[in-house]
């Protein structure tokens, strides 16, 4: 920087030198551009010099360093909102993974469930089939049984109806009264014929 000033110092004085031997000579005034009137230059170049090193100051001193905060700043500011949205992206990844888990261990717990009962309704079923089947079989049995008294019964009234019938065709024949064992010989001969 102090180079480009001694640098910018020793142009200016040599034009302002040039400027004031040009002013010295004292030519005569002639018409035309004022800003090609060498008389002016010394005056030009002086003014912009300054306005120069000012300029230049001010821009290295306080608009530079302000541009440069603001534009570090910005900086930093898209680097934490990256850092904000990968750690967003992250938690939104967590959250998903999070949820596609729940949703399998609900449908591992949901089949499982499912089969539990499926389990337990087909017991129930077994056991109301064995209790019923042990009642169809009880009632089988006391049909069967009471089939065979009714049968028993039935045979012994058919007997007692041939016995009584047989007494009274041979007392109607005959006109006498069989005893007990004829009546019972005859029967078990005509029983006997009949199979």
């Amino acid at each position: 920087m102090n180079r480009w000033l001694q640098a910018g110092a020793a142009s200016a004085l040599a034009l302002v030198g040039t400027a004031l031997a040009a002013e010295a000579e004292g030519g005569e005034a002639t018409g035309g551009l004022p800003q090609l009137d060498t008389t002016t230059w010394a005056s030009q170049v002086f003014w912009l010099l300054i306005f120069f090193i000012l300029l230049y100051l001010l821009m290295s001193r306080v608009f530079l360093p302000r541009l440069g905060g603001i534009i570090e700043q910005r900086r930093q500011r898209i680097a934490d909102d990256f850092d904000k949205a990968a750690e967003f992206k992250r938690q939104a990844e967590e959250a998903e993974a999070a949820y596609k888990q729940a949703l399998s261990d609900a449908r591992a717990r949901a089949s499982r469930i499912a089969q539990e009962t499926r389990d337990q309704i087909d017991e129930e079923i077994r056991k109301m089939q064995a209790e019923t089947d042990a009642k169809l079989e009880a009632e089988i049995t006391a049909a069967e049984a009471r089939i065979a008294d009714t049968s028993a019964k039935a045979a012994e009234a058919v007997r007692e109806a041939a016995k009584e019938t047989t007494r009274a065709v041979v007392m109607a024949l005959i006109d006498e009264t069989p005893s007990d064992d004829a009546v019972d010989a005859a029967i078990a001969a005509a029983q006997g014929g009949a199979q």
